[in-house]
């Protein structure tokens, strides 16, 4: 056996090209490194104009915020003291014009309110009310008789100074109680004109004979605080519906996926989705 053989054997085998192990692809893309170049360069929608650009709203400057004129504080002065527009002046002297300018205008980002609210009144629909405490209730509680608010009156006048001004007269009347008994229950009374909303007891059956409830939609009463009525009406809509089976060494193995939606069609809507 001639020795060449196997030297030539080896050469041809180092000369052939070692063929990579192929990679099983669980998708029908192609991967990122095969995929070719473009050729054109991306052009965005705003660079042709197809987009247009929001013009901004007129604000207000910082030349539009002047101060007060003489005709101006003789107006003001009839409402307020010297004292208060004093400090009235020495207030707004504090702060910065362009500042008021440039926060003082309405929002245009993403988060802004769909109408407009400087957020200092409470309203019952949206907001949760802040409710007294229930030490504020007076079970005594009652009006002020005709008497008794004449001698009020009549006290207010002997203490007025020599020259009374407007001003006197609203403190008066902003001061004066038309009740009698507790401060609390006239300034800050408990209401009970929008209650919280009651919390159903979770394990009570509001069914009638002798129906019975199965596991899930007690679990359903207990995450919902609905009772078992409630959720009988609820209309269910599957919008999604996938189905995946895998072979595999132990079987067929199958998988689904929902998306679903339900509502009682009075404006409670929910949307979910589970595999």
């Amino acid at each position: 056996m001639s020795a060449s053989q196997p030297i030539r054997f080896l050469y041809a085998r180092a000369q052939t090209p070692s063929r990579r192990c192929s990679r099983r692809t669980f998708q029908t893309a192609t991967c990122l490194h095969a995929r070719p170049s473009p050729k054109h360069r991306s052009i965005k929608a705003s660079d042709l104009g197809l987009i247009k650009k929001k013009e901004a709203k007129p604000q207000v400057s910082a030349k539009d915020l002047r101060p007060y004129s003489e005709k101006e504080k003789i107006g003001l002065a009839k409402r307020y003291t010297a004292e208060q527009l004093a400090a009235i002046e020495v207030g707004e002297a504090a702060v910065d014009p362009n500042d008021l300018a440039e926060q003082g205008a309405a929002r245009e980002d993403s988060m802004k309110l769909n109408y407009l609210d400087d957020l200092s009144t409470i309203h019952p629909v949206v907001d949760k009310p802040i409710r007294a405490p229930e030490e504020n209730y007076d079970p005594n509680l009652r009006f002020k008789t005709e008497d008794e608010l004449t001698d009020d009156l009549t006290n207010w006048v002997k203490d007025l100074p020599d020259e009374p001004k407007r001003l006197d007269w609203m403190k008066f009347v902003d001061n004066t109680r038309v009740t009698v008994g507790k401060p609390e229950a006239e300034l800050n009374p408990r209401s009970y004109l929008a209650p919280e909303i009651p919390k159903l007891d979770m394990l009570r059956k509001n069914v009638t004979g002798s129906e019975e409830i199965d596991a899930s939609t007690r679990r359903l009463m207990r995450q919902t605080g609905f009772d078992h009525k409630e959720i009988r009406r609820l209309r269910v809509k599957n919008l999604v519906v996938h189905r995946v089976v895998n072979q595999t060494r132990l079987g067929k193995i199958s998988r689904q996926y929902f998306l679903t939606v339900a509502g009682n069609g009075k404006g409670l809507v929910g949307i979910g989705e589970g595999k």
